[in-house]
Formats: structure tokens, sequence, C-alpha cells
């Protein structure tokens, strides 16, 4: 994508992992993305890629209400990963699949094997990559605590690479004491990116009951809150490893999207912003990152990844 300020053309496309996306921006995993026909919408406003809801083999109805709270500076949710199952959901994304707008399958497993059997079914429908979803912080049952495990990382993402053709990309939890050596572990399963990151562990009480208003108690905080933390990660992760990186968390404006892509995200995600500004915001946060860019001199995105390493 191109805007021209005069005589200066200025040049928004990004890749990842051999995936070229138009822009920087994408939809992020659990948000307008249950269906093909929201999908599509989404695509119709202009975001670089799309990131599937996050689909197990089975259906899963998720946790009753109350599931999501708005606090004052983000959204604090416990969905319990509600989807229809693998199945019925590959037929949404074969509706997509003559897309020039990449899809990205956001898959999670209790184990390795149901990650490899998800990986390739998700392929087999015509994904352009998968997003191995390791890292939700508020579904133990389904076994995703392996994204504190180094070796459980590395081990899932190694297997799945192995089955499939289609480039890997490992979603990182900031809910962990090292991100670093997880990004690492990643990068030797042979991923093909980052992404990071998800959403951090919170809580609210009701005062007047004195209790938990989430009925799981216990969610993962999103929005323009955690952008600090997200930053922090993603400059720390580019630091020590060599794979493409994409940022997540409290993506709301062309300014949070040129501070992840400065720290080195090649992309970013949104997803609590759709919210806040609505489906084109995708639209938006591109306009204000060309705009940002002539403001800055730069000509190219791809000259701002990283640039505060140097």
């Amino acid at each position: 994508m191109y805007l021209t300020f005069g005589v200066t053309l200025v040049d928004i496309t990004t890749k990842i992992a051999g995936i070229r996306l138009k822009n920087p921006t994408m939809l992020a995993s659990g948000i307008m993305d249950e269906d093909a026909g929201s999908m599509q919408r989404i695509i119709e406003c202009d975001a670089g890629a799309i990131v599937t809801k996050s689909i197990g083999l089975n259906a899963r109805e998720g946790y009753p209400n109350p599931t999501v709270i708005e606090l004052n500076h983000g959204i604090l949710n416990a969905m319990g990963l509600p989807n229809p199952g693998i199945e019925q959901y590959c037929q949404e994304i074969r509706q997509l699949k003559n897309s020039k707008t990449p899809v990205i399958g956001s898959i999670y497993g209790a184990n390795t094997r149901e990650f490899i059997e998800l990986g390739k079914r998700m392929e087999d429908h015509g994904v352009s990559a998968l997003e191995l979803n390791l890292s939700c912080p508020h579904a133990k049952s389904y076994g995703l605590e392996v994204g504190c495990d180094p070796k459980l990382v590395q081990e899932i993402t190694s297997s799945v690479k192995e089955k499939v053709g289609i480039p890997i990309f490992v979603k990182l939890s900031p809910n962990v004491t090292n991100i670093i050596e997880i990004a690492i572990a990643a990068e030797e399963g042979n991923a093909d990116a980052i992404v990071a990151i998800n959403t951090v562990k919170g809580m609210k009480i009701d005062l007047e009951l004195g209790k938990p208003i989430l009925s799981n108690k216990i969610g993962g905080y999103s929005g323009k809150a955690i952008k600090p933390i997200g930053i922090r990660c993603v400059y720390e992760i580019a630091k020590n490893v060599d794979i493409p990186i994409v940022g997540v968390g409290g993506v709301t404006t062309g300014e949070d999207a040129l501070e992840y892509i400065m720290a080195g995200a090649s992309a970013v995600q949104i997803g609590s912003g759709v919210y806040y500004r609505g489906i084109d915001i995708f639209k938006k946060v591109c306009v204000e990152i060309e705009q940002l860019m002539k403001a800055y001199g730069y000509k190219k995105l791809t000259e701002i990844i990283g640039v505060a390493h140097t």
C-alpha cells in the first residue's frame, strides 16, 4: 500500500515468513473471526491479514457469563475458548480460500498430537500460516500452560513444522518468568515467526459481593494498559532471535503500531482496538502510520523495523 505526499511515496508493505502483507495490520485471534462473513468484513476494511478464532479438535462452549468486563484502561475476559471445533469451522475457512488477504489459522490443543492434527487440517483448507496458541491464560483444562515450558514449546513447534508445509507462528504469553527463553525455544523448534504477546492475567473483585466478577475468576487483560508490556517483550525477543515478530497488545493508533515496529515487530495485530475504534480501525491505523512515516522522513516500513535497537 502506498500513499502519495506530493512527490513522496510511502511504502507500508511488509513480509513475514515469505507472506506478503499489503500493510502491517492484522486482525488478532478472538475478535470478529467467528465466521467467514465477519472475517470478510475485516478484509474489506483493509486488514493486512486475518487470524482466525483459536480452534480445537472438538466444539467447546466456553465459560458461563460473566465472561467480559470493560475496565478503565482495557478489557478483562475469560471466554474459555468457545469454538465450533475444526470440522465445522473449516467450512468457514474454505469460503475465504480465494482471498488475496492472508488468513492465518489459530489452533490450540491439549498435546502435540492434537496440534499436529489441527495444523494439517487447517493447511488442507487453505490457510496461509498457522498460529500456535500455546499461551491462553485461562484454559488450563486444555493444557495451554505448555507455553510456560521451553521444552514443550520446542517439541510442539518442531513436531507441527515437520508435518505441515506452511509457516508456523508461535504466540507467546507474558505470564512467564522469562519470555526470551520461550521465544528461543520456539525458534529452535523451527518456528517461522513469534507473536507477542497474549493477554496478561488479571482479576476484578465486586466490592459489594466480595467475590470475583468473572465466572472463571481469573481472566486475560487486554487493551492500552498492556502496551508497554508488549513493547518490552517484543524489544527483548528481537534482541535474542532472528525470526520475524508480530507485536500484539494495546494497538489502537498508528503511533502504537510504529512503537512496536521500532521495537522489532514486522507487523502488529489489533484486537481490542476494534472495540474502541470500530472495524475500520485498520484503515485508520494505516493512514496514521503513513502520516507519521512522512513526518519522520521514512519512505519504507522496512526501514523502521527494529530501529530502536540501533
